[in-house]
């Protein structure tokens, strides 16, 4: 106990591999953390542009990300590990993931030509309703619900690691109910238009709901491939999402499963009222695996990914040649012997 209350101060360095994404308020590079003895972890290094850095509402955006997403501790959430500053320049230090947006894979099966399995897609809005479940509820650590929405749920935000996991990130817009709110002094549009709900665009209060109606977008341009909103001016975007007669699900996507339509149609309400729970939203889509016998699985997602991306693939693990699936020869067993997971089935 005689170290309780300890300052224990450290000069920290990292060193920049290569940029990874350039989005509109931060640059993202691969960088390495150093320590001594030789210390090193891979993480990524996000740098607010200097322009942002200078404005104060921009600034506090960035530094409550990171507040904010520190404690959220999850496995469908990207993980923050430290806020600071190096001059005039301010940074997050995070989870480096390996692996690939939501949005490349949505446009190389559209570039394929490849309609993406409902039962995929299925999967991964299901564990991103996970990421949103935990922080729509989240409690602080002195009991307080934070009321967390994240306010720009899309593909691009999404990160799916080579082992077939998924990941929220981003949450740079994000609001909580302990923090102030840049768009509720002064018309700010935070978010991307073509995945707000209509209350979002209007400029109206927005609750967990709005992340709801975000995330049936997302549902809907993984089974249809393409945007649900399409519109580029503002005037015009306002109106398709908020005004105009939202597009028949059914018809958009020919032979849709009708339980996958009539959830769309739900958490695509214009009511906030009538969205479903990020919990219900998970729940249905797993009983839609389950129905179709087509659970899916990190395993399954991985494997996917593998085949679609054969060229920049890299497996977190070298499988053995002993590993279930990874050879013929694992596959198959010995000749004249059956493999290990055969006996253990039972099987000959």
């Amino acid at each position: 106990m005689e170290n309780e209350g300890r300052l224990f101060e450290y000069a920290g360095q990292f060193r920049i591999i290569r940029k990874v994404a350039r989005g509109g308020m931060a640059t993202v590079y691969e960088a390495e953390q150093l320590g001594p003895a030789g210390f090193t972890k891979q993480i990524a290094l996000k740098i607010i542009h200097d322009r942002y850095a200078r404005q104060a509402e921009w600034r506090q955006l960035f530094i409550d990300e990171a507040k904010l997403s520190a404690d959220l501790v999850h496995g469908n959430i990207v993980q923050i590990y430290q806020l600071g500053q190096l001059d005039n320049e301010f940074f997050i230090a995070m989870e480096f993931i390996r692996g690939v947006t939501l949005r490349a894979l949505i446009d190389r099966h559209r570039q394929l030509g490849l309609p993406m399995s409902p039962a995929l897609a299925a999967f991964v809005g299901s564990r991103l309703c996970r990421a949103l479940d935990f922080a729509h509820n989240f409690v602080d650590r002195n009991g307080r619900r934070l009321d967390i929405v994240h306010r720009d749920v899309s593909p691009g935000n999404v990160l799916l690691t080579w082992d077939g996991h998924v990941k929220l990130g981003d949450f740079g817009i994000a609001k909580a109910k302990t923090m102030i709110d840049p768009a509720a002094r002064r018309p700010l549009m935070m978010g991307k238009k073509h995945y707000m709900s209509p209350e979002q665009i209007l400029g109206g209060q927005v609750d967990w709901r709005c992340d709801i109606f975000a995330m049936g977008i997302v549902l809907f341009e993984m089974v249809a491939l393409k945007p649900l909103f399409t519109e580029d001016e503002t005037d015009a975007a306002i109106d398709e999402v908020a005004v105009a007669p939202m597009p028949d699900v059914a018809r958009s996507v020919p032979g849709i499963d009708p339980a996958l339509a009539g959830l769309l149609r739900a958490v695509l309400s214009r009511s906030p009222e009538q969205r479903p729970g990020a919990a219900d939203f998970e729940r249905v889509l797993d009983q839609y695996c389950t129905l179709h016998r087509e659970p899916g699985t990190a395993k399954s997602l991985q494997a996917h990914l593998a085949m679609l991306f054969p060229d920049s693939y890299r497996p977190p693990t070298e499988q053995s040649p002993t590993s279930s699936g990874t050879s013929s020869r694992a596959a198959h067993g010995h000749p004249g012997r059956p493999s290990f997971v055969r006996r253990l089935l039972g099987l000959r």
